[in-house]
């Protein structure tokens, strides 16, 4: 069976449970407990990949100061 096919079948099926809503409930429950854990664990971790991996002399403070010192105004900021 292709996947166009699987996912027809599967719509068929849930049909006439659609308008339950407990059965609704616990098809939701069994659909999330098929996707797997370490996806989520990767999602809510995404920050860690990200240590240690800026290198720059300066401190934070410096940098920030840099960030603002460097701002331009906005043509459309200007009242005309």
């Amino acid at each position: 069976m292709t996947a166009i096919e699987l996912r027809a079948e599967l719509f068929r099926e849930m049909s006439p449970l659609l308008d339950n809503e407990s059965a609704m409930t616990k098809m939701l429950a069994f659909v999330k407990s098929l996707v797997p854990a370490k996806k989520v664990k990767s999602e809510s971790d995404w920050a860690n990949r990200f240590v240690g991996a800026w290198k720059d002399s300066r401190s934070a403070e410096e940098i920030i100061s840099d960030i603002r010192e460097s701002r331009t105004v906005n043509s459309r900021d200007i009242e005309l």
